[in-house]
């Protein structure tokens, strides 16, 4: 009776419930998947036990050898995955299996595109594997008890997938979790030694601990009950601390898939073993696909930490820098205490050294990836290309290497592919060119017909084309790469040095002293509204533009510091004019002022609108064009 009053029928989180239709309908185009998921999740729990006993060895209650049972009844066609791992409360039963207990869940929903390959792929972005054991059974029973807990607070879980889960107390003599699966009629190949094997052997070789299958039934106990004999069915040895040369490609990818919780194939990986003053083996990976939270920066990320392949922590934060936070992987050290922290992990003088090292293989591996497999770095670029640039201001000792994989569009490129390497840059640049020029935009199309590229397409110079929110801040931190300096060239009073000629120059001198007239009567007429009024020699087929002070916020960081409700420092833009444009020619002949104040202040607030900024009075803007086209049609 006791028993009973403890039992109740919840509802699943509403997310749950979309995800098991979803699951139930076929997600994944490959239904064996469900078993790795669920060694996965039994592997973590013995990980967290590891961890939980080091201070509280009194939770592996006499019983240290973990382990993962698998067995079957063809009879009843039932799968069941048993472990003797840290084990789950009542509380920690409803908040893990009733909800998708990760932030995310409508992000995770509205991705979803009704593909059953793509969509599959996300399961292991919103960490909800233990769902996919719907995908062959119509019943999943949960025993558990958690490591410490008296044997009469066990908890029994089980659902039909559709909708609501029931949840009892029972007694539970042995600590761990017990996953009953009753497999669906079309699925009781699953029921089967030799399938099973096959499968486990595939997609979980790598788990660190052993996996057991029934070899043969060797009689029957004192209560009738079967007494088998177990086998263990993987390596059972943590595939990091192999030699390279006995771990396959398929072994590696497969790591991943169980260290990462993904489905898809990492783009690259590192397996390296240091030893000397410090002793550790890392085994890191560059996914294929970005997460959901890559740009919350605040989000859980790290690589899983091990000391003497003991499991200390899942999200250790400190071996690599933020702007690396895509990178998984393990780490396992023989330097750090086995009693290790957050805290301790935060102070100890040895992260530091291992950061570096862990920092300059995680470059050494993108830049192997850029030379040797250049489509796959396309692909890292395009998932991950906004987060690596925030590396040349977050880790200035590795600035330049830093600098050397990014990727931009150009005036080149021929389209909005950001696949430019400044390496590629500098070999194709002019003779007697030393700078880097680019321009920075809110989109493509706006600064691909930028006024501000016309004397560089007219001398055939390429310009980098840099249109993410971030690029004007990376910009401010970049300033120069392989001895070459970058120029902005919407900023300040242009100077092509070496590749304007004598003659050019010459000329540029007398046609600026030429119309000194005309920048006084700008000057009188835009009055503050300018920094200053000069002749441009950037223009080539627009009158006029507005040019940028070298110290001053460029457009995008003053929307982004607007938008953020951040005061914006005052700034004036220069007032270029082109004197060889026929308005620029009538404008210099008008004798009527007012006339000439209202063809002054269209081409000014042109200019803005050419340069992606908005005007300070649309309205006086209309009003001077309106008046100029009626004068014209009369």
């Amino acid at each position: 009776m006791a028993v009973e009053a403890q039992k109740e029928t919840l509802g699943f989180q509403t997310e749950v419930k979309q995800l098991l239709h979803l699951m139930i309908h076929s997600l994944y185009s490959n239904k064996e998947i469900f078993l790795r998921e669920l060694i996965s999740n039994a592997s973590d729990a013995a990980d967290k036990l590891r961890f939980e006993a080091l201070s509280a060895p009194e939770l592996l209650e006499g019983d240290p050898e973990l382990k993962i049972r698998i067995s079957f009844d063809k009879d009843a066609n039932t799968l069941t995955i048993e472990d003797n791992a840290i084990g789950m409360s009542r509380d920690e039963v409803v908040n893990h299996l009733g909800t998708i207990a990760k932030s995310g869940t409508a992000e995770f929903f509205k991705n979803l595109s009704g593909d059953a390959k793509k969509d599959s792929q996300l399961i292991g972005q919103f960490g909800v594997g233990f769902y996919s054991a719907f995908i062959v059974a119509d019943k999943v029973e949960v025993f558990t008890r958690r490591a410490g807990a008296p044997a009469a607070e066990g908890v029994l879980w089980s659902s039909a997938g559709e909708g609501e889960f029931e949840i009892s107390t029972i007694e539970k003599a042995e600590r761990g979790s017990r996953i009953v699966l009753h497999l669906k009629k079309d699925d009781s190949e699953f029921a089967d030694g030799f399938r099973l094997r096959n499968i486990i052997t595939k997609y979980s070789d790598h788990v660190a601990l052993p996996i057991e299958l029934p070899k043969e039934v060797t009689g029957e106990d004192a209560d009738g009950a079967a007494e088998v004999e177990w086998e263990v069915v993987n390596r059972a040895s943590a595939l990091w601390t192999r030699p390279r040369t006995e771990v396959k490609d398929e072994e590696y990818q497969e790591f991943y898939k169980h260290v990462a919780h993904d489905f898809e194939d990492p783009l690259a990986w590192s397996h390296n073993k240091v030893e000397g003053r410090l002793e550790y083996t890392s085994l890191l990976y560059v996914p294929t696909r970005a997460p959901f939270d890559l740009y919350q920066r605040e989000a859980p990320r790290g690589l899983k930490l091990y000391v003497q392949r003991v499991f200390i922590m899942d999200q250790a934060d400190e071996f690599l820098p933020l702007y690396l936070r895509f990178i998984k992987g393990v780490v396992d050290s023989n330097d750090l205490s086995l009693n290790v922290s957050r805290e301790i992990l935060q102070k100890d003088p040895v992260i530091d050294s291992m950061k570096s090292a862990l920092t300059k293989r995680v470059l050494d591996m993108l830049e192997k990836m850029a030379k040797n497999s250049p489509e796959d770095y396309q692909k890292f670029w395009d998932a991950f290309g906004q987060v690596l640039k925030e590396g040349p201001a977050e880790d200035f000792s590795n600035k330049e290497k830093v600098a050397g994989l990014l990727r931009f569009a150009s005036t080149q490129s021929g389209n909005d592919e950001q696949t430019v390497g400044l390496s590629q840059y500098i070999e194709r640049m002019q003779d007697g060119q030393d700078k880097i020029y680019f321009l920075t935009g809110e989109s493509y199309a706006q600064v691909k017909n930028s006024p501000h590229l016309e004397v560089f397409r007219k001398k055939g110079i390429e310009v980098l084309l840099l249109t993410d929110r971030i690029d004007e801040w990376l910009m401010s931190y970049l300033t120069d790469f392989d001895g070459k300096s970058f120029v902005d060239v919407a900023r300040g009073d242009l100077d092509l040095g070496a590749l304007d000629t004598e003659e050019d120059k010459q000329a540029q001198d007398e046609v600026a002293k030429s119309k000194e007239a005309l920048v006084t009567r700008l000057k009188t007429v835009l009055g503050d509204q300018v920094a200053d009024v000069r002749v441009s020699h950037r223009l080539t087929d627009s009158p006029a533009i507005l040019a940028i002070g070298e110290q001053d916020l460029g457009l995008q960081m003053r929307q982004i510091l607007e938008a953020s409700g951040q005061k914006v420092p005052e700034s004036k833009p220069v007032f270029e004019i082109n004197p060889a444009h026929n308005l620029v020619e009538k404008l210099d002949a008008e004798a009527d002022e007012q006339r000439f104040e209202d063809l002054s202040m269209i081409l000014f607030d042109q200019a803005a609108l050419a340069a992606g900024d908005s005007l300070k009075d649309p309205a006086a803007y209309v009003q001077r064009l309106n008046k100029l086209l009626v004068e014209l049609s009369s």
